[in-house]
């Protein structure tokens, strides 16, 4: 059904802003990038209202510097720099300045997180092969399907709620943390500011921003009570619980599972399975679709493939190009009537690469994490889990 090709010349896919694992092997917690995500998604129209509200300002006021000086001076006040950023958090964001300086007095710098968030320098061949083998293997099987059968009322229930396949939700936790076995234990604030302050990129000076960013959300949630930004824990990009939400992910997306009106993403499965439900829907997820389209495609496949991160195609164009549905008893039909892409599976060092046709769904998945494996990887550990379990498939047939 999905068409593999020898690579004559492999594309280059983005290299996109994402947090990586608190413990190998490597978990990617790309969810920073929910607070520069598209604002225009596939969604419904109430849910695509609630996404562009939830979007805050960005923090201009800070800069990031080489090296590991301290966020203070000598007489124990905030650096010049990380004094006005303060002032335009409280300003911004509705928290009192003192407040707001309090928490950055306590941040230290990070080596570690420094070390870990360095690029090598040294290019890593892609491969899907590999990387499918680290997430879709046995272990992370057999965990899932305990998993699963342990909070089946609690998977149930989020998967009804958000339209999301239950399969789906319990993959995602799993390749994140493996079932909240890693979230990691690093300081969250000291993380944030770290890479916001001390830890500039050349090439992407945005991404300092991005890491200020989440830095306002934490002192925020901080603020209003939800969560304890001195003592939070996550991984060294700054990734919480068992979903590995960014603070901003989990100011604006998270979700309350279990009616007890706050959010813990670290010891409540309810709310982290809620969360990552709302999380997908909000970005585009489209109950009942597949995550890709059973479609053979011609072998000129490759001249569809754009790189991007939103669905571009309609099924009338591939199919005036020779592409055909490979029928599918499981499957229904309602995918032709959405946009779709054509992603590539790079695997470099066999010069191959393998393409196939993505729905709205697959692109709500590269929202969580901006990555064609990442996503990919997410379905087809789905699958193993919901042919184990009986239901709940990520194909788009009903659940239980």
């Amino acid at each position: 059904m999905f068409k593999a090709a020898r690579l004559l010349q492999a594309a280059p896919i983005f290299a996109f802003f994402t947090g990586c694992a608190s413990v190998p092997p490597a978990i990617n917690t790309a969810q920073a990038d929910a607070t520069t995500s598209r604002q225009e998604t596939l969604a419904t129209a109430p849910y695509a209202v609630q996404l562009r509200a939830s979007l805050a300002p960005s923090i201009k006021a800070g800069q990031s510097v080489p090296g590991s000086g301290p966020f203070i001076t000598p007489e124990g006040q905030l650096q010049p720099d990380i004094q006005a950023y303060a002032r335009e958090v409280a300003a911004t964001r509705n928290v009192p300045q003192e407040h707001v300086e309090k928490l950055l007095l306590l941040a230290r710098v990070d080596p570690q997180v420094v070390r870990l968030m360095t690029p090598s320098g040294k290019r890593i061949k892609r491969s899907w092969v590999t990387y499918r083998q680290r997430y879709v293997e046995p272990v992370r099987i057999k965990q899932g399907v305990t998993f699963w059968q342990s909070h089946k009322a609690e998977v149930d229930r989020a998967a009804a709620q958000y339209g999301v396949p239950p399969s789906i939700l319990v993959s995602i936790i799993g390749v994140e943390t493996l079932y909240g076995r890693y979230t990691g234990n690093f300081s969250v604030l000291d993380a944030l500011a770290t890479l916001g302050f001390r830890h500039p990129d050349v090439n992407r000076p945005e991404r300092s921003q991005l890491f200020r960013d989440q830095l306002a959300d934490l002192i925020e949630l901080d603020y209003r009570g939800e969560l304890n930004a001195t003592t939070a824990t996550g991984s060294f990009a700054g990734a919480i619980g068992l979903p590995q939400f960014m603070p901003g992910s989990l100011r604006r997306f998270a979700a309350d599972g279990d009616n007890d009106r706050r959010i813990d993403l670290h010891d409540s499965i309810p709310d982290a399975l809620a969360s990552v439900g709302k999380f997908l829907r909000l970005h585009g997820w489209e109950p009942g679709l597949p995550v890709f389209a059973p479609v053979q495609l011609p072998q000129n496949a490759a001249q569809w493939v754009d790189g991007g991160l939103k669905p571009t195609l309609r099924w009338q164009q591939l199919e005036q190009a020779g592409a055909y549905v490979a029928r599918s008893p499981r499957t229904t039909m309602a995918w032709t009537q959405y946009p779709v892409g054509v992603i590539d599976l790079l695997d470099e060092p066999r010069g191959m690469a393998e393409y196939r046709v993505a729905t709205p769904n697959f692109f709500a998945l590269t929202e969580y994490n901006r990555s064609y494996f990442y996503a990919t990887s997410v379905a087809e550990l789905a699958q193993e889990l919901a042919d184990r379990m009986g239901y709940g498939a990520p194909d788009g047939t009903p659940a239980q």
